[in-house]
């Protein structure tokens, strides 16, 4: 089964831009995401700097940059920039069976996976963007050994 990474990869580019001393440009933000490329990079940013969370610039020394405040964007925010993608790859054989068991099985599949839904994006709406930056900036302080691979991608811890 396929997942859908497409939250988990605006989150990492996010965070790569709030580390970053400089604009990023597309061919750099993709680098920092092995199996990426700088036109999905460019496609995926277009519709967050609609929502205003990201700017760019062209020429010499322009790129991408965070255009929000950590603080008050949540993963909810991002979720539903991104057009809040569906939380399951789990559904229905069927959506209007005739069988009766089958009714019975969507019902009982419906609650659950509405309610699981439910808390994860509560979830979401509770955790922002500052406190990913955080626990990042943690844990690179308690890796030294781990330093290099992320210079090498832009990262340079900041205080909140």
């Amino acid at each position: 089964m396929k997942i859908d990474s497409k939250l988990s990869s605006i989150l990492h580019l996010l965070l790569h831009m709030a580390h970053s001393e400089r604009p990023m440009t597309s061919e750099a933000l993709a680098a920092c995401m092995p199996g990426s490329n700088p036109v999905v990079v460019r496609r995926t940013l277009a519709g967050l700097r609609e929502a205003g969370f990201v700017s760019s610039e062209r020429g010499h020394g322009g790129g991408w940059v965070l255009a929000c405040d950590l603080r008050n964007v949540t993963l909810r925010d991002v979720y539903d920039a991104v057009g809040a993608p569906a939380v399951f790859a789990m559904g229905h054989r069927t959506d209007n069976p005739q069988c009766l068991v089958e009714q019975a099985v969507n019902a009982a599949l419906d609650g659950a996976l509405r309610d699981a839904e439910a808390l994860l994006v509560q979830r979401l709406g509770s955790v922002t963007l500052a406190v990913l930056s955080a626990d990042f900036n943690r844990r690179f302080a308690e890796r030294p050994h781990d330093r290099s691979h992320h210079h090498a991608h832009g990262h340079h811890p900041q205080p909140e």
